[in-house]
């Protein structure tokens, strides 16, 4: 058996199956405060699946903030999501331990998406998959309720994409140098005037996707009609093109729900005053 049936309510349906001992663990200590005994790990499987967040908004031709960005914080999706299945899990199994993660898990969660059959490894270490094509974010639910291993796990020379080199050709990093356009979007503190720069001549105040765009598995999905999302949640309160009245109109219970809250409000009006300040020197 696997978990797949009672993720598909939820609008997830690209999934797959391996055991632990699969896997390369590097935060054990979150399974060990969820229960399990890693001397058993043949023995728990982890249900790795991708969620799809791209929304129409989210291509809207002003937007001037990453894709993820555009919808509420993605975290928020997972926190309700295991707040409803893994209950109904527990009760369901009772004799049995279940745990949901995303992004801070115990796993390396692209090598394990790969070798569970998601999708392959890009140049630009997101992974690459058929149907949504990298627009997505990977959780698993860790258990030990015997669940049957995806079969078809690939050989390592299919592990990686074909390296067209799409996406670092395009990437302003490879091209200029210096820090990644993303990374710069949330550094705290004062930037330097060649930081400053870097980032009037880039679109986003917030994250970076150039390397997503120009992928083929995105020009490939967008072809099939599979890449945008059917998941309610990412459809709500969309943002696409952030301003500085806007942001300080956005109480703080709703930034708070914004992806790039963490970083506080003072980084990203930065960002939005270095843009703001080049139109009008435009």
């Amino acid at each position: 058996m696997n978990l797949t049936s009672y993720l598909q309510p939820y609008g997830i349906e690209l999934t797959g199956v391996l055991t632990l001992d699969a896997c390369s663990v590097h935060k054990p200590y979150l399974l060990h405060r969820a229960g399990f005994d890693l001397q058993k790990a043949n023995t728990i499987f982890v249900q790795i699946f991708a969620v799809p967040y791209l929304t129409p908004d989210a291509q809207h031709a002003s937007r001037n903030l990453s894709a993820y960005a555009v919808s509420e914080d993605y975290h928020l999706f997972f926190e309700q999501l295991y707040d409803e299945l893994l209950p109904r899990l527990r009760t369901e199994y009772s004799d049995h331990l279940f745990a949901g993660f995303a992004d801070h898990s115990p796993i390396d969660e692209i090598s394990a998406a790969v070798d569970a059959g998601l999708g392959v490894r890009g140049l630009n270490h997101l992974l690459l998959t058929n149907r949504y094509s990298s627009y997505i974010f990977l959780g698993e639910i860790i258990t030990d309720l015997p669940l049957t291993p995806t079969p078809s796990v690939l050989p390592p020379e299919a592990r990686n994409c074909h390296a067209c080199g799409a996406c670092l050709a395009a990437c302003p990093m490879q091209s200029e140098g210096g820090e990644c356009r993303s990374s710069l979007t949330q550094k705290k503190g004062n930037l330097t005037a060649e930081e400053c720069q870097a980032l009037q001549r880039f679109d986003s105040v917030w994250g970076c996707d150039i390397c997503q765009q120009v992928c083929p598995y995105t020009a490939h999905a967008k072809a099939r009609g599979t890449i945008y999302t059917s998941i309610p949640f990412f459809h709500r309160n969309t943002i696409p093109h952030l301003t500085i009245d806007l942001l300080d109109e956005i109480n703080d219970d709703a930034f708070s729900r914004r992806a790039y809250a963490w970083r506080g409000r003072e980084v990203i009006r930065r960002n939005l005053s270095l843009k703001q300040s080049q139109r009008k020197e435009d």
